[in-house]
């Protein structure tokens, strides 16, 4: 697990690929909480997934901290 991702996912980073429409953060109302969950975009799809799930994704799908396009760059 990478501490660096997992410290900014905590700090309602959004991380992503514009080009593939992919993007897993932390909604404001989770951060804080003692087993938060994510959010995992695609197209139209949301799903929840838990932070290890969500760190998963970010690694095997080569996610990178994104400007979300309605969210902006942060979900707080």
């Amino acid at each position: 697990m990478s501490v660096m991702q997992l410290s900014q996912l905590k700090a309602g980073r959004i991380f992503g690929d514009f080009a593939t429409n992919e993007y897993v953060y932390m909604p404001a109302s989770e951060i804080g909480a003692k087993e938060p969950l994510c959010v995992y975009e695609t197209g139209t799809r949301r799903d929840d997934v838990n932070l290890d799930e969500a760190l998963r994704l970010i690694r095997i799908r080569s996610l990178r901290p994104t400007r979300h396009p309605r969210l902006g760059e942060s979900s707080c």
